[in-house]
């Protein structure tokens, strides 16, 4: 039995705990998400590199994902434009149940080869993207059936598991597991696995595009002035790395179309 499905020995009588106690066991049990991907690290920079290196050959990051992975990719690729300001293309999700399954469960569509595989060929993948399949056990068919359609058109591959020994990491380029454990309720992985896989593909997207120069030091320098807060960001980023009030800031800023990139180039800070 994959370890995801196994009971954890520490919340046999968890139903029987009182609120405190509960919410206790749960923090202690995360705290094996954070010591899970700490094993996986070498195993992450390597997919950092990959990424980084599909990004400068004009590639995308497409992940593949069923249910709570599948969530937890969307929410990743949503963030990456706003922060890094990349367009929408470049980190994107393929999920099984499509758009309506975010919002709404639809287990058994990741049992589905055939969907797995024309739903990756809607994305039109090309060899230079990077395909990356996230599921908890390691065995959804959707998954492993749209990574292993990717190897047939020639993109890299990588995969997110949280057990050993799994169907997509026999396929994938790059194997990632974090081995969380028996989850604090049987099964539900969108506890500790989850958490896994949030700071894993936080951690993938995040260096890439810093390795690939939407970062400067550890500022965002592709920020776009959408709303008030951003705005001042950007006005405080400016006024920080180029000495200056926060008056000559916003405006250097508007002389070059509210562009950080521009303004430091200006300043030779790029």
């Amino acid at each position: 039995m994959r370890k995801t499905e196994q009971r954890n020995e520490k919340t046999m009588n968890f139903s029987e705990k009182s609120s405190l106690e509960m919410v206790k066991i749960i923090n202690e049990e995360n705290m094996n998400s954070v010591r899970a991907v700490e094993a996986a690290l070498p195993d992450v920079a390597r997919a950092v590199d990959a990424v980084s290196e599909a990004f400068l050959n004009g590639g995308r990051l497409i992940y593949v994902g069923a249910g709570t992975s599948a969530r937890i990719a969307v929410m990743d690729a949503a963030e990456c434009p706003p922060t890094f300001g990349v367009d929408y293309n470049t980190v994107i999700t393929v999920m099984a149940g499509g758009r309506d399954a975010m919002f709404r469960a639809a287990e058994n569509e990741e049992d589905s080869a055939e969907k797995g595989r024309d739903d990756l060929l809607e994305k039109d993948p090309r060899s230079v993207d990077i395909v990356m399949g996230i599921s908890a056990s390691g065995g959804a068919e959707y998954v492993a059936s749209a990574m292993r359609t990717a190897k047939e058109i020639g993109c890299k591959t990588i995969s997110l598991a949280s057990n050993e020994n799994t169907k997509i990491g026999a396929i994938a380029d790059i194997e990632i597991v974090c081995d969380t454990g028996a989850e604090v309720i049987t099964g539900s992985t969108r506890m500790k696995a989850g958490n896994s896989q949030k700071f894993v593909l936080n951690m993938i997207t995040t260096c890439a595009m810093a390795k690939t120069g939407k970062v400067y030091e550890n500022l965002m320098i592709n920020l776009r002035p959408t709303n008030i807060k951003l705005r001042q960001r950007m006005i405080g980023i400016v006024s920080d790395v180029c000495e200056v009030d926060e008056a000559s800031a916003e405006a250097l800023l508007e002389e070059n179309g509210f562009s950080i990139r521009k303004v430091f180039e200006k300043f030779g800070k790029v």
